[in-house]
């Protein structure tokens, strides 16, 4: 995707608060209790309605459902969201709609409407081909089910494909990482998210290891693990075009690619975010008070107008880490900063140290310094 055709794509996220089981790994924000479901549905359609002219009716490009858990919804609630998205938005015929699904929710009769609602694009969450991991991380699916959710999918056209994995997870290793790369790739499907296991404190893993029942990953074996990961798939014909994300053919996540390029998007939902490029905005994360909240047309979220140094900030955090680096005139007309010249001498260390490289009005990642992002993200922060 080049920088000119993101410039004019405005995507919509909707959050889907709700999950069968909680991984033990993730603070995301959702809940297992699936009693408010129906009246969460009807409160995310209620701000549909509501923030209609969020986008003064520009084209929206990318949809994305995303969670939790979206495909825990029965055919009727996703129905009523995505007849709500195109009643109320200029949605372009073309565009970008991905659904996150477990496995296990993954069937032909599914599938079918999903495509019948125009969903396009597919984002599964693997995490590990390996049963035993899978039973540690608290996942609700196998492995079988995971090989059977992709094949049932390609059989029925999606050709769009994503599937998320884990990497320097507990209770895995090099082999069973291997063996997690080889069955993904053999699946070929287009996409895929590689992402460190991080040990979060308000989680399941977060309290074992505050009980010293969990270690802490080694910097070493987070380090093997990505380089395993990162070598096999460039090998293989695949392109990093983001430090977690690696596509074939181009076939990038344009949802996720504009969010990079610093595009507005709307988000829907409890915990869900908003940007337009002035201001961010973020709806509170209870479920409970975003539905009484939403429903009586009450105000369920913060804004906060960015200053400067905050359009600055954010041009830094979600550029670096990708293939187009940081576009330092353009992050100059945002914000009236100038990079090279703020932080002109972590620039030429870290130039030095062989973690950042530049061209004349760009600034990128090395290899080196991609295992060092978010340090050096920090770093060139104001």
């Amino acid at each position: 995707m080049s920088r000119i055709s993101a410039e004019n794509m405005f995507g919509i996220y909707i959050h889907i608060p709700f999950c069968r089981k909680a991984c033990h790994y993730c603070d995301f924000h959702f809940s297992t209790n699936l009693s408010n479901k129906t009246e969460m549905v009807l409160a995310i359609v209620h701000e549909l309605h509501q923030r209609k002219d969020f986008f003064y009716n520009k084209s929206v490009e990318t949809i994305y459902l995303g969670g939790g858990t979206p495909s825990i919804l029965s055919d009727s609630e996703l129905s009523l969201i995505m007849e709500t998205i195109h009643l109320e938005y200029n949605v372009n015929p073309e565009a970008e709609v991905t659904i996150e699904c477990n496995p296990e929710d993954i069937t032909l009769e599914k599938l079918s409407h999903f495509k019948n609602l125009g969903i396009n694009r597919l984002s599964i969450g693997i995490q590990t081909f390996n049963n035993d991991v899978l039973q540690f991380l608290n996942r609700s699916h196998s492995s079988e089910q995971a090989d059977l959710a992709v094949k049932l999918s390609q059989d029925l056209g999606f050709d769009n494909i994503t599937v998320d994995l884990m990497y320097a997870l507990p209770g895995s290793n090099l082999d069973i990482l291997q063996s997690d790369l080889d069955k993904t790739t053999s699946l070929e499907v287009p996409h895929i998210s590689a992402y460190c296991f991080t040990l979060e404190e308000k989680t399941v893993f977060g309290k074992m290891a505050k009980q010293n029942k969990l270690q802490k990953n080694e910097d070493s074996m987070e380090q093997f693990h990505y380089e395993k990961l990162h070598k096999h798939l460039i090998n293989i014909g695949y392109e990093q075009y983001e430090i977690s994300n690696f596509a074939q053919n181009e076939k990038y996540s344009r949802h996720n690619t504009a969010y990079w390029f610093g595009r507005s998007y709307l988000g829907i939902g409890p915990g869900a975010h908003s940007f337009n490029g002035r201001s961010r905005q973020w709806n509170i994360s209870n479920n409970a008070l975003y539905i009484q909240k939403t429903m009586q047309n009450d105000m369920a979220f913060e804004i906060e107008i960015l200053t400067k140094n905050d359009i600055f900030n954010e041009g830094i955090l979600t550029s670096l880490r990708t293939k187009w680096g940081i576009d330092v005139k353009k992050l100059f007309q945002q914000s009236n900063i100038d990079l090279f010249k703020e932080k002109h001498k972590e620039i030429v260390n870290k130039k030095n140290s062989g973690l950042l490289y530049q061209t004349e009005s760009n600034l990128f990642l090395t290899e080196k310094g991609k295992l060092l992002a978010d340090a050096i993200i920090v770093d060139l922060m104001i």
